[in-house]
């Protein structure tokens, strides 16, 4: 599986990019065909003002790719309700196959 990590508007520390990292390494218990995660960090500016951190995952497997966004007050928090979504749907796609 390759990870590929962009931020967008800022430079993130090394802590964020590792617990990233880790987190995106549980995926792998939910789908075994994953080849790619892109992961998205971006700041939404609204006027000069910093208003939400938004974070993006897209999982590419073979034959379809997931895509989830979401946004909040840190990027921990985004990407950890984001990761949760697109296991959500990783498992809903597997249980429509197996049925």
């Amino acid at each position: 599986m390759n990870v590929n990590i962009q931020t967008l508007h800022f430079a993130a520390d090394s802590k964020l990019i590792a617990l990233i990292e880790k987190k995106v390494q549980k995926l792998n218990q939910f789908h075994e065909r994953i080849t790619k995660v892109d992961i998205f960090l971006k700041l939404d500016n609204v006027a000069h003002t910093i208003k939400d951190k938004i974070a993006e995952i897209q999982v590419h497997v073979p034959k379809h790719d997931f895509f989830v966004k979401h946004s909040s007050k840190s990027f921990e928090e985004s990407f950890d309700t984001a990761l949760e979504s697109v296991i959500t749907q990783i498992k809903r796609k597997k249980q429509k196959i197996a049925a």
